[in-house]
């Protein structure tokens, strides 16, 4: 190869093809689609925050942002459905000094996978846990989902979504995780901070990402690509800091985003150490 020719090869590089599976691109995100721009923002502050890469693992769950996992050239598992949190749970406990980062979707995380979501936030496992919530089960042709905002059409509510979503921010701090964090995907500045931020909290960090979904349910609920973005430039309160309750996402009233939780408690590892890894108290000398 000539000087030239490595020069242009140089000039070409993407600044996260160190980190991407560039054998395995083009991948299989729809045009429009938000999952790149957060997957992005996660790889970016991931180099950023200075963690040891090579002691790091991505989990991921099933759906289009559990593709994630395979696109990463890092030890990474892509598992069974709503079940990505207790892999990196078994990983963190069986070695307590990987950097274990979950990137999957709101339908696998806090529907099938909703009960292991709020245990791991009670004991305040050493996770970071991004979600990106595009408000319906996009892989799968755009099914209801537990975020799906009411009255939403889906193919399985064509008449509108009779019930609530759940406010995933306000379900993370009452469940007890220490970091709690939501931007959309034109915040990939604010997202990318807000992942370093997550990555130093010694505990479960959650941060939501709100992403269009265009094929699956913009074009059921007559939003184009370009209207979510501009929902998500005109209707985003940003607010550090907000109380969790006021986080429902309402873009009639304004969305909130911000940092809303940063409050760091010793972590699982650390309550077990204490509660049942007592040291060995000396024996008593028997009566002469």
């Amino acid at each position: 190869m000539t000087t030239a020719q490595e020069a242009q090869r140089e000039a070409s590089r993407h600044p996260l093809d160190d980190l991407l599976r560039t054998e395995r691109i083009p991948h299989i995100w729809c045009p429009g689609c938000g999952i790149g721009t957060a997957f992005s923002s996660c790889l970016m502050g991931m180099k950023e925050s200075g963690i040891d890469l090579d002691n790091t693992v991505m989990v991921s769950g099933i759906g289009c942002s559990g593709r994630g996992a395979g696109y990463v050239k890092l030890d990474s598992y892509h598992t069974t459905h709503g079940r990505a949190i207790p892999f990196a749970t078994g990983m963190k406990l069986a070695n307590t000094d990987l950097n274990v980062v979950v990137f999957s979707g709101d339908g696998d995380l806090f529907a099938i996978g909703g009960n292991h979501f709020i245990h791991a936030a009670r004991r305040n496992v050493d996770l970071t846990v991004v979600c990106v919530n595009n408000f319906n089960y996009g892989m799968t042709g755009g099914q209801v989902a537990a975020t799906t905002p009411h009255l939403a059409k889906t193919t399985t509510t064509p008449l509108g979504n009779p019930d609530s979503p759940f406010n995933l921010p306000l379900l993370a701090y009452a469940c007890g995780a220490s970091y709690v964090a939501r931007w959309t995907t034109l915040h990939a500045r604010d997202l990318t901070s807000a992942i370093i931020e997550a990555l130093a909290n010694p505990g479960f960090s959650f941060v939501e990402v709100l992403a269009p979904c265009p094929i699956n349910y913009g074009r059921r609920n007559k939003e184009k690509p370009l209207d979510t973005l501009r929902l998500f430039q005109e209707k985003s309160i940003i607010k550090n800091d907000a109380h969790p309750t006021e986080l429902d996402v309402d873009w009639e009233r304004g969305v909130v985003l911000g940092t809303f939780v940063n409050n760091p408690r010793p972590c699982s590892t650390d309550m077990y150490d204490k509660v049942c890894r007592l040291e060995e108290k000396p024996a008593k000398k028997s009566a002469a």
